[in-house]
């Protein structure tokens, strides 16, 4: 299992917003400069975060991204559904019934691991990225 591009970028697009937490938004340009990605990619990953009320823009000469919370109030997992969706590992989904559930030998360890990936993504926030 791989987490994309959008996943890893954007969590390091993230961590650099926390880095300047508080000081103002941040320019694309600068962020996509320190990470070596081009600006429009991030600011499609930027899009992303932003709807997912993660980020804030500012527009105007100064303006540009910061964190809409406090670094230690998101969490990891927020960060990964918002760039990668709702990751499911099971073919079984919740709102549906498949015939094949109650047979099915790999819907109760898949849904473990589910469960326990999901727990440690959202036990951490941007906050424990601090080296």
């Amino acid at each position: 299992m791989k987490l994309s591009t959008k996943g890893r970028y954007g969590l390091m697009a993230m961590y650099r917003l926390m880095e300047s937490y508080g000081d103002g938004p941040q320019s694309i340009n600068n962020i996509a400069e320190k990470e070596n990605l081009s600006d429009s990619y991030l600011e499609q990953l930027f899009s992303l975060l932003k709807n997912a009320k993660l980020v804030k823009s500012t527009r105007g000469v100064n303006g540009g991204y910061s964190l809409a919370r406090d670094p230690k109030d998101i969490k990891i997992g927020e960060i990964i559904e918002a760039l990668e969706g709702n990751m499911e590992l099971s073919c079984c989904q919740k709102d549906v019934v498949c015939p094949k559930s109650e047979e099915c030998p790999t819907r109760d360890i898949l849904d473990e691991v589910q469960f326990k990936i999901e727990s440690v993504l959202d036990s951490m926030t941007l906050e424990d990225m601090k080296k």
